[in-house]
This record gives structure tokens, sequence and C-alpha cells, in this order.
């Protein structure tokens, strides 16, 4: 197969077939997201726009094979598409998290503060290897995680904090006080009543 650096082509189609091509790794990339929590029919939708771009991305590829600039425009895309879903999943901060918080002392009441902030935190006593420690759980949205930490990090910089993704958690369980950035789509059916 020759490849050819021909520019007798539509000059706007290796720019169109780039853009696809991010559209369309960057809708993998949220609908993967959302298989995995769980969010079927979003998922499903997604999917349909997906395949709709990436249809009219290789279909510009395979009717111009030979071409370097159209090639390169694709693969391009794709890699591009890859690092701005990245991006992009990261600035939605989709989904919450069960956050641990250990102190070693207890006496500070380190719960009772992170409360009065606007969190439901549960509080368990423990041992640790030194002594007794005070533990915290809270269930956070993942767009309030930055907050939390600089809370915690100002009440008491020396706790120890664990995160874990949550699949489901009752509404009643998130923090009231305490909100995300917006309302998203994309988070509808985490939440269950």
């Amino acid at each position: 197969m020759d490849i050819s650096f021909d520019l007798n082509f539509a000059w706007y189609l290796p720019f169109v077939i780039f853009l696809a091509r991010i559209a369309d790794m960057s809708l993998g990339t949220i609908r993967t997201i959302m298989i995995v929590s769980g969010r079927r029919w979003i998922s499903g939708l997604i999917a349909l726009v997906e395949i709709c771009v990436w249809v009219l991305a290789i279909g510009g590829l395979v009717t111009n094979l030979k071409n370097f600039y159209i090639i390169l425009a694709y693969t391009g895309g794709f890699a591009a598409g890859t690092v701005l879903g990245i991006y992009l999943e990261e600035w939605l901060a989709l989904g919450i998290r069960v956050v641990r918080v250990i102190h070693r002392d207890p006496e500070s009441n380190l719960c009772h503060q992170l409360r009065e902030h606007g969190y439901r935190v549960t509080r368990v006593e423990g041992t640790g290897r030194d002594g007794a420690v005070e533990i915290g759980f809270a269930v956070v949205k993942r767009a309030v995680m930055p907050r939390f930490y600089r809370d915690v990090e100002k009440l008491a910089p020396d706790a120890w904090v664990t995160v874990e993704p949550v699949e489901r958690a009752s509404v009643a369980s998130i923090s009231s006080d305490v909100t995300g950035r917006r309302r998203s789509f994309f988070n509808l059916g985490m939440l269950r009543k």
C-alpha cells in the first residue's frame, strides 16, 4: 500500500476526522465510567452518540486510507480524545466516596468538628499501635472531596485519610449541607431513595 502526501482532498477533512475522534474517545471514556457505576440508560445514550461519531470518522478514514494526513488526523484524534476524556472525567467528578479519617487524638473530637462543617460523620473509637484513636466515616460526593481534604487538613493535619469509591448510597447518607459543583445529568441514578 502506497501512502501519499497528496493535498488534493477537501482541506477540512483531516480536521473533521480529528475532532470526531476526540469526541468519540471522550464519550467512550465517560460511557465506560457510567457502565462501571451501573448507569445503564445513560451509558446506552452515550454509546448511541459515540458510535454515530465513530462511524463518520472511520468512513472518512476508509475512503481516504492512502492519505497520510487523514491517517495522522485519525490516530492523533484517538490519542487526544483519550487525554481529553481523562480530564473531562476529573472535571465532572462523578460519583461518591466513603472516607475514613483516623486521628490519634480522640479527645480532639474531629468527627464533631467535621459535622459542624456540614459533613455527616459516623464516629467509632478504636485502638491503634500507639493507643486510642478516633475513626470517622463519611459518605461524600466526589466533587466535594477537595474541600473535605482541606477541612481535615485544617482541623487535624496529622489525621490519616483513606478513600474508596461507593457504587450506590441512599440519599439520606450524603451530606446535605455540603454540595458539589452542580446537579449533573450524569449523576442521575447514582443515588437511591
